[in-house]
């Protein structure tokens, strides 16, 4: 196995094995893992592209009293054998990773609509060029698989009236939302602002499938203060798992 280094999530809360010069997570990560709050005993979690793992692995921490079962597809074999080890690190046996492409067809243990809720973080770069890094490169880029592609994937194995989480750059919610019109609802969208002032560079979504609700665009979360430390809300999230949970 290549390099790692091992790191920490929520204030030291979760142990995260990620490799030296790979992909390694962001905040955006834990941002993200904030919006589920609808998770139920016994529910199952799906986490598309799951990297290095610190989505489900916050999740894993937040929901670990519900008996929730959770599951993170990666490309990369690398990442996911690193994610397994922090699974076990964090001693998180309902939390495991599968080397899976998306793009090809899934096993018979994952058929559609078996999650109750599908948490992602896709690659954001279409056009960008792609990292000389193999690793950051395959986790960045955009490869043979539309941004529309990924959620429809996604949408597909949400349940009946289960919930979908995505983060991604602003200028992608038109695209974000033209893959769920007419078959989610409950549509909700929280703007992640850089620091006060500046357009907002990612945006988060909830959504609900078979949902007749209408949508809703929140304040939004203002992530750094003028000086470049955290505001006390992004704080709130990043170390002591806060929530910007809208559903």
């Amino acid at each position: 196995m290549q390099n790692y280094t091992q790191d920490y999530l929520l204030d030291k809360q979760i142990t995260i094995y990620q490799p030296v010069d790979g992909y390694r997570a962001s905040t955006d990560a834990v941002m993200l893992a904030s919006l589920p709050k609808l998770v139920c005993e016994d529910q199952k979690i799906l986490d598309v592209g799951s990297g290095t793992g610190a989505i489900s692995l916050c999740l894993a921490e937040r929901f670990k009293t519900k008996k929730v079962e959770i599951i993170g597809l990666e490309l990369q074999p690398r990442l996911a054998e690193l994610a397994n080890m922090s699974a076990k690190a964090n001693g998180f046996d309902f939390l495991h990773y599968e080397n899976i492409d998306i793009r090809q067809k899934m096993p018979p243990h994952l058929p559609n609509c078996s999650f109750n809720h599908v948490i992602t973080n896709p690659p954001y770069a279409e056009k960008d060029m792609p990292s000389p890094n193999p690793s950051k490169a395959a986790a960045h880029n955009l490869s043979d698989c539309r941004l529309t592609d990924w959620l429809n994937f996604c949408i597909k194995m949400v349940a009946p009236k289960g919930f979908l989480y995505v983060i991604n750059r602003a200028e992608a919610i038109d695209e974000m939302l033209a893959a769920l019109y007419g078959k989610m609802g409950n549509i909700n969208l929280v703007p992640l602002f850089s620091k006060q002032g500046q357009p907002a560079k990612r945006i988060m979504l909830s959504a609900q499938k078979d949902s007749k609700a209408p949508a809703v665009i929140h304040a939004g979360l203002i992530i750094h203060k003028e000086d470049g430390a955290y505001t006390p809300e992004a704080q709130a999230i990043l170390r002591k798992m806060g929530q910007t949970g809208t559903v």
